[in-house]
């Protein structure tokens, strides 16, 4: 499909500087933009691809003033990036879907079906389960007994809901990523280690979206929750009875140890470990790779292990690096001092 420039800028109410009847059919990155993409400008690092791609628009804030001739046209707008989102988001529900049953598919005789879905070869549902409207489910995915999956929802290839999980509306679950495996539960016994049945069950709420190969463990007892609009990224670990707040986002490998509960609105950096039984506030940021033992406040951005503050923190870095040097100016002190000393007694 082809867009002018005029039809895109009404869509985003953006302001058009440039050549209105400037025509687009595909997205690039500012940096490999070619004649017929559209790509955008968020990042002031990328300002100079401005000025040499070959994209035919290009999303702008409406702030932002060229220092040089540009070729492409302009869309000014409000926040580019966002915008970008929008027009990616307008793109992908305008390729036509598939819909129907495979009949290499198995769909337990009990399980509900809604309509306009779409169950690829090899998906499994189980009996009693449940499967909403325009869901659409890819080959070897996995529907457990009593397992309900809502509307609007994607499960990629290799996706496994545990028996009796809840998935809520418009939730997306990408390649390999498992809800409701047995949370890690084992009792130390003179003989080795004992397994705790994990009886309870993980539910997603609406608008989540879990990574590849993530892992959502069902509760020992009662449930594992993700809330509305968490976003979870590749590799991510959330281990039974936590309950992550909404619209909080984990990045890679982030794992976050049994019984905690994570507040609402908060950010995790990479590989970021969270001890379990404790309580993360509203809106707390930790850089990657933090590591957190004990329960944090709302409204602080922490890193380090244990994490602090930004600006102590990288402070703190600047003076780890010169600890060499500082142990060896030490010594050399220390062998000085020894020195005046014997002199001040004799």
């Amino acid at each position: 499909m082809e867009f002018s420039a005029q039809q895109i800028a009404s869509y985003l109410h953006g302001e058009i500087v440039g050549d209105a009847q400037a025509t687009v059919h595909t997205f690039a990155k500012i940096e490999e933009g070619v004649p017929g993409a559209l790509t955008f400008l968020a990042n002031p690092k990328y300002t100079p691809y401005l000025y040499e791609t070959q994209a035919s628009i290009v999303l702008v804030n409406k702030d932002f003033v060229p220092e040089h001739p540009v070729k492409p046209t302009l869309i000014k707008v409000d926040n580019a990036y966002d915008c970008l989102a929008r027009l990616l988001t307008l793109y992908e529900q305008s390729k036509p879907k598939k819909t129907g049953i495979d009949p290499l598919a198995f769909i337990a005789p009990t399980a509900r079906v809604g309509k306009d879905v779409w169950i690829a070869p090899f998906a499994y549902v189980g009996e009693n389960a449940v499967v909403g409207d325009r869901t659409v489910v890819h080959p070897h995915a996995t529907i457990g007994d009593g397992a309900r999956v809502g509307e609007d929802c994607t499960l990629y290839a290799g996706v496994t809901i545990y028996h009796d999980c809840r998935v809520g509306n418009r939730c997306v679950l990408h390649a390999g990523s498992v809800v409701g495996a047995d949370g890690f539960g084992f009792a130390p016994t003179p003989q080795g280690y004992e397994k705790i049945p994990q009886i309870g069950i993980a539910i997603l709420e609406d608008d989540v979206e879990i990574g590849a190969n993530t892992c959502v463990d069902r509760a020992t007892m009662g449930a594992t929750i993700v809330h509305r609009g968490v976003k979870l990224d590749n590799l991510v670990q959330i281990a039974h009875n936590d309950e992550i707040g909404s619209n909080t986002v984990m990045a890679a490998q982030v794992g976050v140890a049994g019984s905690t509960k994570v507040g609402e609105w908060c950010m995790f950096g990479g590989q970021v470990g969270i001890a379990g039984h404790i309580h993360i506030g509203d809106r707390v940021v930790f850089g990657a790779q933090s590591g957190v033992p004990s329960s944090v406040k709302s409204d602080q951005r922490l890193i380090g292990a244990p994490p602090m503050e930004e600006k102590p923190f990288f402070k703190s870095q600047a003076i780890f690096r010169k600890l060499p040097d500082m142990y060896f100016e030490l010594n050399a002190l220390r062998k000085e001092l020894n020195e005046l000393k014997k002199q001040l007694n004799k």
